[in-house]
Formats: structure tokens, C-alpha cells, sequence
């Protein structure tokens, strides 16, 4: 299962003038100016993560409804075999994987992240945003530097950081490889 950022803007815009919702609140439900809403709605410009999820809450349907425009239906257990997660690619080279697609009414956003290694990152500063909810990340294999607010940490293997994503936060993978790690968003 894949989806277009076509088909998405298409649903977004659909969905909203479906339930009535205006361009104006729906930019303010999802933290961006009305331009830029209208801009991302008319396909013109990438979504990132935290605007699909907030722009999911905000019509009251889940995020791969929006992405994939397929409602999920499982309400016991789903199981997402190796490397057949819905694949999700919102941040440069970064590769995500959606493992809980099929199941209806998360409660968390299950997804496996590969962050690639790039030299000429490594004495930049990071890029941070922030969204609603708290976020959980499991270092599976590679070494991540993270930083949220002025705080920098160096996750390795095994490692585990949770915290406020209302906080300015950002990654990258560090150390000479690419890092996978779990990301659960709450």
C-alpha cells in the first residue's frame, strides 16, 4: 500500500468541504498560515507528519485514511511483517514505516524509522519542529544525535528517549551509518 501526495491533498481538500470545515480553521487546527494550508490542499507543497496528524484529528479520521484513503478495520490485533509497513517518506531520505495501518482507532502511531547518515550534516544545526503529544524513540541499530530545545543527546543501540514533542526537536543519524529506530508517537 502506497499513496500520492495528490491523491492526499485531493482527500484533505474533500474531507474538509465534506464536514464543512473552513480553510481558516482547519489552518489553525494544523499550526500553519491559511496560505500555506491552501498551498499544501492544492498539492503544491510536501506535508510533513505532524500536519497530516493534526490535519487527521482535526476531521476526526485516522492518518491512513488520509494518506491511503482506505479505512482501517482491524480492532483485535494486526500484524505488519518485516518490511511491509506502510512506507512514509515526509523528511529528506528519511524512510518510514507505518507497523499498525490496518488497525482502527490507535491510540499510538507505531512507526520504524530509517535515518541516514550524512557527513556534511554533522556540524550543522539541526532542524527542529514540534507537534502535539509526546514521543517515544527506540535506537534498534546506528547511533542517533538528537536534540530537543538546547539539549543534545547521543543515542546508541538499546537506547531510549521520550519526551514532550510540543518541544522544538529534531535527528539526525550520527557516528558514520544510518540509524533505524522506533518512533512512537502518542
Amino acid at each position: 500500500m502506497d499513496y500520492n501526495i495528490k491523491d492526499v491533498s485531493d482527500r484533505l481538500k474533500a474531507t474538509r468541504e465534506c464536514l464543512d470545515i473552513t480553510v481558516e480553521q482547519m489552518a489553525a487546527d494544523t499550526s500553519v498560515s491559511v496560505e500555506e494550508y491552501i498551498s499544501l490542499e492544492n498539492g503544491e507543497k510536501d506535508f510533513s507528519l505532524s500536519f497530516l496528524n493534526e490535519a487527521a484529528e482535526a476531521l476526526g479520521i485516522e492518518l491512513i485514511e488520509l494518506l491511503t484513503g482506505v479505512t482501517p478495520k482491524l480492532k483485535t490485533y494486526s500484524v505488519v511483517r518485516k518490511d511491509k509497513g506502510l512506507p512514509i517518506e515526509r523528511r529528506r531520505r528519511f524512510a518510514y514505516q507505518h507497523l499498525a495501518y490496518l488497525f482502527k482507532n490507535k491510540h499510538i502511531e507505531p512507526l520504524l524509522v530509517t535515518a541516514p547518515y550524512e557527513k556534511e550534516e554533522q556540524d550543522k544545526p539541526i532542524y527542529l519542529s514540534s507537534h502535539d503529544g509526546q514521543e517515544m524513540d527506540f535506537i534498534l541499530s546506528g547511533s542517533l544525535k538528537i536534540q530537543i530545545g538546547k539539549h543534545i543527546e547521543i543515542l546508541n543501540e538499546g537506547d531510549c528517549i521520550y519526551y514532550d514533542s510540543k518541544n522544538p526537536h529534531g535527528m539526525i543519524a550520527t557516528n558514520g551509518a544510518d540509524c533505524k529506530f522506533l518512533a512512537i508517537l502518542i
